[in-house]
C-alpha cells in the first residue's frame, strides 16, 4: 500500500456502447462528458459515500446500493483489505439514463482510483470483472460493451463473456464523435423488452459482415470502410422508434458527411461518427436543430474517441 497518499481524485469518460453494428460486443470512449470520484482512505472501517453531486439526489448513498461503492466493495474483499476504511465522494459530470454508460464510468472510476491509491495491486485490466460487477447492480446486466472502453479507453471489442475476452482495437487518429442527448426518457429495461428474439440469417449474415467490415476499418485507419460498415440491422430498426426525430437526425448527420450514426447504447442520445472535429462539431448543431424545431430540449457533446482510459487528476 502507498503510504505517502491518503486521497486521491479521478476521471473516467462517458462511452458510446454498441456502435450500430456491435450490440453487446463493441464500444469506445469519449474525450467529454465524465465522472470524476474523490477516494479517501480513513481509519474508520468500511466503505461510505460522503457525498454525490451532479445528479439531482437520484443516485443512492447506501455503499451496497451504489455502483461506484459496491464495486469498491467487492474489489476490497478481493485483495483481502475488506476492513479498509474508504470515503468516497462522486461528482457526475454527464447525465444519467442517457446511454452514455453513466453507471459504467462511476463503477470504472471508484475502482481505477482506489486501485492507484493503494499502489495498484492488480493491473487496470484485472479491474474489469469488477467494473461489471456494477453494470450487473445498475441495470440487471454485467455487460462489459461500456466499462471495458471507459477502462481501457479507444475501441474495444468484446469477443467474449464466458471466458471474458476483450480486445483493445486501434483508435483512428482523425476519429470524432459528435453526440446529441434529448431530455426524452428512455429505459434500458424497455429498449431490451422490445427487441426481437429472432433474426433473419439474411439479416444476419449482413450483420457479421458490418462488424467484420468495423474491425477492419479501426485498424487499417480506413475511413470509408469504417462508413460502409457502420449500419445496424437489428437493434437500430426496433429501439429507433423510443426516440423522437432519430430517423431525421441520422438522415441529416450522413447527409453532412457523418461517417455513421446511430443510438448510443440504449438511448436516447444519438451518436454521430466523424473524420475531423470541423465536421463533428457541425453535425453535432445540426442535430440539436433538429430537437429545437421538435421542441425538446437537447445537450450536445463534441469530442476526440480518446485511445486513454480514466485519468488521475491529483
Amino acid at each position: 500500500m502507498n503510504t505517502n497518499k491518503t486521497s486521491i481524485r479521478a476521471f473516467a469518460p462517458a462511452t458510446v456502447a454498441n456502435v450500430a453494428c456491435g450490440f453487446d460486443v463493441m464500444g469506445f470512449a469519449v474525450e467529454s462528458p465524465g465522472d470524476e470520484v474523490q477516494v479517501t482512505l480513513t481509519d474508520t472501517q468500511g466503505v461510505t459515500i460522503k457525498e454525490i453531486t451532479g445528479d439531482e439526489g437520484l443516485l443512492p448513498l447506501h455503499p451496497d446500493e451504489n455502483t461506484v461503492s459496491a464495486v469498491i466493495k467487492s474489489y476490497l474483499k478481493h485483495i483481502g483489505k475488506e476492513n479498509l476504511g474508504v470515503e468516497i465522494s462522486l461528482h457526475k459530470k454527464m447525465p444519467l439514463k442517457s446511454g452514455l454508460g453513466s453507471s459504467a464510468a462511476s463503477s470504472v472510476v471508484g475502482v481505477y482510483a482506489l486501485n492507484k491509491l493503494l499502489g495498484s495491486p492488480l493491473t487496470d485490466e484485472a479491474l474489469l470483472p469488477f467494473a461489471m460487477e456494477g453494470e450487473m447492480l445498475a441495470c440487471g446486466a454485467a455487460h462489459a460493451d461500456n466499462v471495458a472502453p471507459a477502462l481501457l479507453g479507444g475501441f474495444v471489442l468484446v469477443r467474449s463473456y464466458d471466458p471474458l475476452d476483450v480486445i483493445k482495437l486501434n483508435t483512428p487518429a482523425e476519429l470524432y464523435c459528435a453526440l446529441v442527448h434529448p431530455h426524452v426518457d428512455v429505459k434500458t429495461k424497455d429498449a431490451r423488452s422490445i427487441l426481437k428474439k429472432d433474426i433473419t440469417l439474411q439479416k444476419a449474415i449482413v450483420q457479421w459482415g458490418n462488424v467484420g467490415g468495423l474491425v477492419a476499418g479501426l485498424m487499417m485507419e480506413d475511413y470509408d470502410l469504417i462508413k460502409r460498415s457502420l449500419h445496424d440491422e437489428i437493434i437500430e430498426p426496433t429501439r429507433s422508434i423510443l426516440i423522437p426525430g432519430f430517423q431525421q437526425i441520422k438522415e441529416k448527420a450522413l447527409s453532412l458527411g457523418a461517417l455513421g450514426a446511430s443510438i448510443s447504447g440504449s438511448g436516447p442520445t444519438t451518436f454521430a461518427l466523424c473524420r475531423g472535429r470541423e465536421k463533428a462539431e457541425e453535425v453535432s448543431i445540426a442535430m440539436k436543430e433538429i430537437y429545437t424545431q421538435l421542441a425538446i430540449e437537447s445537450e450536445t457533446f463534441v469530442s476526440k474517441v480518446i485511445k486513454s482510459g480514466p485519468q488521475i487528476i491529483s
